[in-house]
């Protein structure tokens, strides 16, 4: 019976006759882009069966891992530890405003109950508990909103097909129906935005698998704007975005640069911005990935994404056991104690009048301009003219007034000369009449 309601709802959406018209956001919408744009920090979780094998979440790609024998590994899948308001709550203390969290990677495997297939953690695991359905409750509980992180591409669905640049060796038949292939994810994606409340929006993966697809997202986009009005479009497919998207996310860059390789291709458009980047170097659970970030790279990371008006997205992979891993967890406390004591000057503000440089960025919220130094060692600072008269010029830190001076190309500020060169940011708050 559900998977009837399922498809009857799909149909109504697909009938309407605005499919093609240009996308026009609701006011539900738009009031989520704008909290969007003011929460400023976000968790993300990749966590699936693939953490198993403790190696990352492309491993079915990457070792070449047939779809019969990837089914195995479910069933060793049994997260007895999986707390998740332990999740909502150590995600909450750091300072974040939101989760994303796959609902299915490209391996296909669901970690939500869907009535379309067996291929997730109800049918597979002795597990037989709705991750997703766990998370919704205890994000609800806390106050912090909810992204569904869904992938497009899928390595164990037959009628995936033709095969895009990946999944070529996974034993599938060489036929299928892709009609068929995008029933299922919007499907699939219909369950995910009728059983788990209010979504904050949908996180897409895998469209750059086959560029030239007929992928019809139109009907995809139309589908999840009728089921929930202020649920956000986003889609990691490294172009300019596309109509009937609400925001637009970097996969381990900044808006605008392309240091991760990823974002050669894209254009900054005018959607809010996120950019997304992991705490060592997988995004999944890897037994031996070391290569942690430390606490003064991330949260300088979390400065330069809010001077670059970008949101940040801090992504963790749990272990197989539903723990996340303590040197995560450690990391994760000193950013939380950085936020407490100096969120204010990244929450609810947008990317200030002086542009990114070398030594830092701005913020601005107001009339307060936030200038976030992380490379500066010498005591006189000069920043360009920006629009306003000064009113003042503190240390945000200490609330002490600073010396300055300001002529006709600028402002020369002398900043203390006790402070401590190795801090993650210095920041100097200027109040404008």
């Amino acid at each position: 019976m559900k998977k009837i309601i399922i498809l009857a709802l799909i149909t109504l959406v697909y009938t309407t006759p605005s499919l093609a018209q240009e996308y026009q956001s609701t006011a539900e919408n738009l009031e989520n882009r704008k909290w969007f744009q003011d929460a400023k920090f976000g968790m993300f979780i990749h966590w699936g069966v693939y953490s198993v094998l403790g190696v990352h979440e492309w491993v079915m790609e990457t070792q070449s891992i047939d779809k019969k024998t990837y089914e195995k590994i479910p069933a060793f899948f049994n997260p007895t530890e999986f707390n998740a308001e332990e999740w909502v709550l150590l995600a909450k203390s750091t300072g974040m405003k939101y989760i994303t969290i796959t609902t299915k990677h490209h391996d296909g495997f669901g970690m939500f109950n869907s009535k379309l297939t067996d291929w997730d953690i109800m049918d597979r695991t002795v597990y037989k508990k709705d991750i997703i359905k766990q998370m919704a409750e205890a994000c609800k509980k806390h106050g912090l909103k909810l992204f569904l992180y869904y992938s497009q591409l899928d390595w164990h669905h037959n009628d995936y097909y033709p095969r895009g640049d990946t999944g070529k060796k996974t034993g599938r038949p060489d036929s299928g129906n892709w009609e068929n292939y995008l029933d299922y994810m919007n499907g699939q994606l219909t369950e995910l935005l009728t059983n788990y409340g209010d979504i904050g929006g949908i996180w897409f993966d895998g469209w750059w698998d086959k560029k030239d697809a007929d992928w019809q997202l139109q009907k995809t986009y139309n589908l999840i704007h009728k089921l929930q009005p202020q649920a956000m479009i986003g889609s990691n497919h490294h172009q300019a975005p596309n109509n009937g998207e609400d925001f637009q996310m970097f996969e381990k860059d900044l808006p605008g640069e392309n240091k991760g390789g990823f974002s050669g291709d894209s254009e900054v458009g005018n959607l809010p911005l996120e950019t997304a980047e992991t705490m060592a170097q997988r995004w999944g659970f890897s037994l031996q990935d070391k290569a942690y970030k430390s606490s003064k790279e991330l949260i300088q990371y979390l400065v330069r994404a809010a001077g670059y008006n970008s949101n940040f997205l801090l992504n963790v992979g749990p272990m197989p056991n539903g723990k996340i891993q303590p040197e995560f967890i450690k990391t994760l406390k000193t950013i939380g104690d950085w936020t407490e004591k100096y969120g204010s000057s990244i929450y609810g503000t947008r990317g200030g009048p002086i542009p990114p440089q070398s030594w830092g960025v701005s913020t601005q919220k107001d009339d307060k301009i936030y200038i976030h130094i992380m490379d500066w060692k010498t005591d006189n600072f000069f920043f360009p003219t920006i629009t306003g008269d000064i009113k003042s010029i503190i240390d945000f830190q200490s609330k002490k007034k600073l010396d300055y001076k300001t002529t006709a190309y600028g402002t020369l500020l002398q900043l203390p000369d006790n402070r401590d060169f190795d801090q993650a940011d210095f920041i100097v708050e200027v109040n404008i009449k």
